[in-house]
């Protein structure tokens, strides 16, 4: 069924150093915090152990604990849930991004790029292709953090209304963030959200949450406070949407390309 709007949580956390149960503890409360109704909840990147290059000691199976706890939990609050975690399948280690629908159904995106600065190429396999989950008429093109600096790879050419990213984005790039966030929203006339980790993790790299929501015109929705846990919801709705790519236009004059992966 279509919705004309579309409610998402972003939860802006702080995690612990590999340990995915007690992320998913602390998880477990803050989602239960929410009280309003909504459609997504969203979670940073590798929300079970922050961003680790030691995958053996957090990577779990689509069939592992977190993937049944968050089962568990779009089911029970009838909430779609995502983020991404070390997943490890075919003697291969994937930084993948999953979309739990309340119905059970796993939708899944392996992030592309991966963070050659700290060597996530050395140890993670990377994806080859986007993923659009419809979702109560809703198109989301999930994607992972260092794909934000890629915009060809997000170039709306699905026709999607929300491009989304879960992040462990440093402090020290905090501006390129923000300004990157805000320029896929409005070169891709769609809704953009970046949901990012604070604190500090077990290699002393700070991470300064800037969590945020763009409209398609590039106006920022959300007023998340830095450098601390906070979630905040936001509405989106189609009619702004279908009125500024009616009016503007602009999508129609992109340029044609094909990409190879």
């Amino acid at each position: 069924m279509e919705s004309e709007q579309l409610k998402v949580a972003l939860v802006q956390t702080n995690l612990v150093w590999e340990h995915p149960a007690e992320n998913r503890q602390q998880l477990a409360k803050k989602i239960d915090a929410i009280t309003e109704t909504v459609d997504i909840i969203v979670l940073p990147e590798m929300f079970t152990s922050g961003f680790t290059m030691n995958p053996k000691a957090v990577a779990e199976t689509m069939g592992g604990e977190t993937i049944r706890w968050l089962k568990n939990t779009a089911k029970t609050k009838n909430v779609a849930i995502t983020g991404s975690l070390v997943i490890t399948e075919n003697n291969n280690y994937y930084n993948r991004s999953v979309f739990v629908l309340p119905s059970g159904e796993v939708k899944t995106y392996d992030k592309k790029h991966t963070f050659t600065l700290a060597g996530e190429h050395k140890v993670y396999t990377a994806g080859t292709s986007k993923t659009i989950i419809d979702y109560k008429g809703w198109k989301i093109c999930s994607l992972i953090c260092y794909d934000l600096r890629f915009p060809v790879w997000a170039r709306n050419v699905e026709n999607y209304d929300v491009l989304l990213y879960v992040a462990n984005w440093p402090k020290p790039r905090v501006n390129a963030w923000d300004a990157l966030l805000k320029a896929r929203a409005i070169e891709n006339m769609s809704y953009c959200i970046g949901v990012n980790r604070v604190g500090l993790d077990a290699n002393s790299n700070e991470y300064s949450g800037h969590s945020a929501a763009y409209d398609v015109l590039g106006e920022k929705l959300t007023n998340i406070p830095s450098n601390q846990e906070a979630t905040e919801i936001v509405t989106l709705t189609k009619a702004h949407i279908a009125t500024y790519r009616n009016k503007l236009k602009f999508l129609d004059d992109k340029d044609a390309f094909t990409l190879n992966s």
